[in-house]
């Protein structure tokens, strides 16, 4: 399975340990899913979980980005004629588009339906339901 994770899905993995997030994490780190990314998303990765109202751990943040550059493959997204309620949330749909992944994000509704370009996004609890029911 190809996903694109959205940012807030690693905030609330480093936040919560043993969390769903985390459990995505880990699975990815397994061999689980085929991740993607970009440089815009790593670079957004990299801001958000270094703002200091996270209160992360620096060493945290760190292994995460690592982790996340040694496992993602890295793609070349065409921008999409899209109108998202935040322009920042675009690459995480272009990148999903170009790699034909899903897109997991704790924030569905920042992805309105009718804005998706047929990408299918999917909550962090969904993809764990969906996985359990493939018997995976």
């Amino acid at each position: 399975m190809r996903v694109v994770l959205d940012t807030n899905v690693l905030v609330s993995a480093v936040l919560t340990a043993h969390g769903t997030c985390a459990r995505i994490v880990d699975m990815a780190a397994d061999g689980a899913f085929d991740l993607y990314t970009d440089d815009r998303i790593l670079a957004e990765y990299d801001g958000v979980l270094h703002r200091p109202e996270l209160r992360i751990a620096p060493e945290d943040t760190g292994v995460i980005l690592e982790l996340i550059r040694s496992i993602a493959d890295t793609v070349a997204a065409i921008p999409l004629p899209l109108q998202l309620p935040d322009p920042d949330d675009e690459a995480f749909l272009e990148v999903a588009a170009a790699s034909g992944s899903i897109l997991i994000t704790g924030n569905t509704r920042h992805f309105p339906k009718n804005s998706r370009a047929e990408v299918s996004v999917t909550a962090p609890g969904e993809i764990l339901e969906l996985l359990r029911g493939s018997g995976s």
